[in-house]
């Protein structure tokens, strides 16, 4: 008999995509109605909650909860969600969720000067037990997996992100738009956690022509501070570079098509979807690839073939001159990344490592975890409780 899942809060579609190489279970997708994360959300078959109000959502677990076994969540969000209707979890840690956790005081960027609002004593200790009571927890990269050892010794796992090739693959038509000379496409957001200061600079030293279509969508808008640089990089945005609309999630592969090369994150050093999803469409990418983070393919330990392995903007320059130059360097480049993604990334393999966790969650761990009623009131109490400081904040999301 099918495993049943209950996916809540799906972000980059990491659901989606896990749901179509998955053989033991069947996976129902939840969603939070969130502005421009939903437009990027592949919609076929994603169910959305009617409202944002806590309530609201709580109401629309426990009308479900009972058709399935198990929840998997990657928002904190959908995690503190998950806790106070009493579902089992399994927390699925992507992008910065685990970088910034709710339960630490002051959290800090290293970007920023200034900490993030921070929360209350009783709130960070409602997420702790959040990330506690999940039955297990799963960091989907290297770096991520290092973060979760720090909060948690037991029921952990890394599992790779696996791309969804029926979508991204070399076969995609491209986007039907005139295109004049060589482009590049920069689909992430824009912001410094990205590195789009360092990809600024590196093209205004740039001696080729070409065109770098930039998304129009900002990373980190809870703070002034963050707002006001992201308002400075608009500001001084290179000639080069033309701001487009966010694409809808179908048209994402047709715009890697059509362009002749992708510009990745140049801050973190490990990629992300963009860079993956890009070379599956046969199309050259320059990332930031930290050669000190090693990825375990087989029995060995390897570096990313990505460039560049600085994220000096003058090297950055000297490589997008060279893309635009050289069809054999792009050509050589594109292929030692694919051989790589190809072999981090597979699905299909990816897919069997969710379905041994599945399956062993199954046979040896689901009996023990089960919270009561009596817990699950306790459990709603204590989220009133400690947002018991923000009235207004509580009436406008519970009620």
């Amino acid at each position: 008999m099918s495993i049943k899942i209950l996916a809540i809060g799906d972000l980059a579609n990491n659901f989606v995509i896990l749901r179509k190489y998955v053989t033991s279970s069947e996976i129902h997708i939840i969603n939070f109605p969130w502005d421009t994360n939903s437009k990027l959300t592949d919609s076929n078959d994603v169910e959305f909650f009617n409202s944002l109000k806590t309530k609201e959502q709580i109401d629309k677990i426990d009308l479900i909860k009972n058709n399935f076994d198990f929840a998997i969540v990657n928002t904190w969000t959908g995690a503190a969600l998950a806790y106070i209707t009493g579902l089992d979890y399994i927390m699925y840690f992507v992008g910065s969720a685990l970088r910034v956790p709710p339960f630490i005081k002051n959290p800090k960027l290293d970007y920023l000067t200034k900490p993030l609002p921070s929360r209350n004593t009783f709130e960070r200790g409602f997420y702790r037990k959040v990330l506690e009571n999940a039955v297990f927890c799963v960091a989907n990269a290297p770096d991520l997996f290092s973060i979760l050892k720090k909060y948690r010794s037991t029921g952990i796992h890394q599992i790779g992100i696996p791309v969804d090739t029926q979508m991204f693959n070399e076969n995609v038509k491209p986007l039907k738009r005139k295109k004049t000379k060589f482009t590049f496409l920069s689909p992430q957001r824009i912001g410094l956690a990205k590195g789009i200061d360092i990809i600024w600079k590196a093209i205004e030293l740039t001696k080729t022509d070409f065109e770098v279509l930039q998304v129009e969508w900002f990373l980190g808008q809870r703070t002034n501070e963050e707002k006001n640089v992201n308002k400075k990089l608009i500001q001084n945005i290179p000639k080069k570079v033309k701001l487009i609309p966010i694409f809808k999630r179908e048209d994402i592969p047709k715009a890697y098509a059509f362009v002749d090369a992708v510009i990745g994150q140049m801050k973190n050093g490990l990629g992300a979807a963009v860079e993956r999803e890009a070379v599956f469409c046969m199309k050259p990418v320059l990332q930031y690839a930290n050669p000190e983070i090693k990825f375990k393919i087989g029995n060995n330990e390897v570096s990313s073939p990505f460039l560049p392995h600085s994220n000096d903007p003058k090297v950055l320059s000297q490589l997008i001159d060279r893309i635009v130059e050289s069809e054999r360097f792009r050509k050589q480049l594109m292929e030692q990344e694919y051989d790589f993604i190809k072999q981090i990334a597979d699905p299909v393999k990816i897919g069997q490592k969710w379905d041994d966790l599945f399956v062993n969650y199954m046979k040896n761990e689901r009996k023990t975890k089960t919270a009561s009623s009596f817990q699950i009131k306790l459990r709603q109490k204590e989220f009133l409780f400690a947002n018991r400081l923000y009235f207004r904040k509580i009436k406008n999301r519970f009620f």
